[in-house]
């Protein structure tokens, strides 16, 4: 490229180039910066079959904008989101990404919800040079990329991978209950093979064979005729890649079946609506996690403060979903802080592939990327529902 052409595109403001490894380069938007505000954007499911996720990631989100504004912003900018509904729908997670990137045009979309949605909409953002960071998913299209394709080095995920969060928990409970014919209901979509692939993967290296395999589409309500497959084929432990409501269904529908068998959920299962909502039929549920779920009545200091800080502004009680929303812009802040005052779309990745390490106030394991590793830890812990909470079983578990 000329000097003249180089010139001309970053006085264009659009996107700057960053040199990578061999010959490979990434265009990285520098849209969405002013001298007193970063855009960003996000889109949730408000309205679909996921809300329960998607309404409380989007106040944890406002809230964690609220508090950095009120602290002066990240090097004097104040941050701007735009919040989109995608409504669990991949088009309208496109819908949604072509509006911010078009009309609104976000510096980074952070958070998005759910993985049918974020990889619908991913190769607008890449094709805008716009990172997406931190998605409301750990499927492995959000942080595995190909040197060979330069926009891919965009993509961060700062959640527990389901892959590996999957195999760890099924080996642990494998080998500590001893179980020898485990089995699986998943969804129908890039989250549920995922789960699948973890599953799979880990009962290869147990040699051990699946007793059963059933998938159900994204949005049933039925989960009869797994549930009975699965007790036919003689299961006893059922995995799930589930949600919410899928995750109570399945649960629910072998309880009518007089089905006494044990379950362990992916990380979507590992929320406080499942207890609350499935009450007596999710009682003794086992689910991989990434952190432990804080209660008001426990937690103590930081987190304490911000479970009522929380349940001030939104009149409601905070939940793993509004940790997780909240620790993705504070992520992004702390990142976007440690580009400078002098903030551009290459520094801000440069910032993320820098190795420094964020810690947030919830204990996680700490959040770091390399320039070929976009993922932040695979450390994983199995909790247990128990009196209708969740209790940890079993923490710092690797495949």
């Amino acid at each position: 490229m000329s000097r003249s052409l180089r010139t001309f595109g970053l006085a264009a403001g659009a996107v700057v180039l960053t040199c990578l490894p061999a010959v490979a380069q990434t265009k990285v938007t520098n849209e969405g910066i002013s001298a007193s505000e970063i855009v960003i954007g996000t889109h949730q499911d408000l309205s679909g079959p996921i809300k329960v996720w998607g309404v409380p990631v989007s106040n944890g989100m406002k809230m964690a904008v609220e508090e950095i504004n009120a602290a002066g912003g990240i090097n004097g900018r104040k941050i701007r989101m735009i919040l989109e509904d995608n409504g669990y729908d991949p088009k309208k997670g496109v819908l949604a990404s072509q509006k911010m990137v078009e009309r609104d045009k976000i510096f980074a979309m952070i958070g998005s919800m759910g993985s049918a949605p974020t990889l619908a909409a991913q190769d607008i953002l890449f094709d805008a040079g716009v990172l997406q960071l931190f998605p409301l998913t750990a499927a492995e299209f959000t942080f595995k990329f190909d040197p060979a394709k330069p926009q891919e080095r965009l993509k961060f995920n700062n959640l527990l991978p389901y892959v590996e969060s999957t195999r760890a928990a099924l080996k642990y409970m494998v080998e500590w209950k001893n179980f020898q014919k485990p089995c699986i209901m998943h969804q129908d979509d890039e989250y549920g093979k995922n789960v699948l692939d973890g599953f799979t993967q880990q009962l290869t290296v147990m040699k051990l064979q699946a007793a059963s395999v059933t998938s159900y589409k994204r949005g049933a309500s039925d989960f009869s005729a797994q549930i009975a497959k699965m007790k036919s084929d003689g299961c006893d432990l059922v995995v799930l890649g589930t949600v919410i409501r899928e995750t109570i269904g399945a649960m629910t529908e072998a309880k009518k079946l007089g089905w006494e068998v044990t379950f362990l959920g992916a990380t979507p299962t590992n929320v406080l609506e499942v207890p609350a909502l499935g009450k007596d039929a999710v009682e003794g549920l086992y689910a991989a996690s990434g952190f432990e779920i804080p209660y008001e009545d426990t937690a103590k200091g930081k987190v304490h403060d911000w479970l009522i800080n929380y349940k001030k502004m939104f009149n409601t009680d905070a939940n793993t979903q509004a940790i997780i929303g909240y620790n993705a812009v504070t992520t992004f802040a702390f990142y976007a802080n440690k580009a400078g005052k002098d903030l551009t779309g290459q520094k801000m990745l440069d910032a993320l592939e820098s190795g420094d390490k964020f810690l947030d106030i919830f204990n996680s394991p700490p959040t770091k990327f390399s320039k070929t590793d976009h993922l932040a830890n695979t450390i994983t812990q199995v909790q247990q529902v128990k009196g209708g909470r969740w209790v940890l079983v079993k923490d710092n578990l690797m495949f």
